[in-house]
């Protein structure tokens, strides 16, 4: 059920309907691997509450990284509320978690599409942009345009 609310938050409805964009992309992925040359870059807070990194990368990626499921990752679990992935970092594999709510881009950029999240809503933001971003010709969908002004 849902809580009482005073008013209906529609830019929070959206936000969560296109993080279930998300969650439903890694689970073709965990079903099938990736189709064709379909690839992810994913941009997530390295401190969101849930996020599971290795010391050492939460030492060189403070704030935000990105990652690339490609040809390189392993293990791919698909939650309702995260996925955890194994990739290799200097040839030493480590298991990342990602709460979807950390997530502030996700972008395929074979099909030229991408996600841009507001990073307003999430613990410890202070609004920056994200250390890595993808290049290229991504089409980027924000949820700017549905906000109140």
């Amino acid at each position: 059920m849902v809580d009482f609310v005073d008013e209906i938050n529609y830019d929070r409805l959206v936000e969560k309907s296109l993080r279930n964009v998300v969650y439903y992309a890694l689970k073709i992925v965990e079903e099938q691997g990736l189709p064709g040359e379909n690839h992810f870059y994913i941009t997530f807070k390295t401190n969101f509450r849930g996020t599971t990194v290795s010391k050492n990368l939460k030492i060189q990626y403070p704030e935000t990284m990105t990652i690339v499921l490609q040809n390189q990752f392993e293990n791919l679990v698909v939650r309702h509320n995260s996925f955890s992935v194994d990739l290799s970092f200097g040839g030493v594999l480590q298991t990342i978690t990602i709460p979807y709510d950390a997530i502030t881009y996700f972008a395929d950029p074979y099909a030229k599409f991408g996600l841009s999240f507001e990073q307003e809503i999430y613990e410890d933001s202070e609004n920056q942009a994200p250390q890595s971003v993808v290049s290229g010709n991504a089409d980027v969908v924000s949820i700017d345009s549905y906000r109140k002004k």
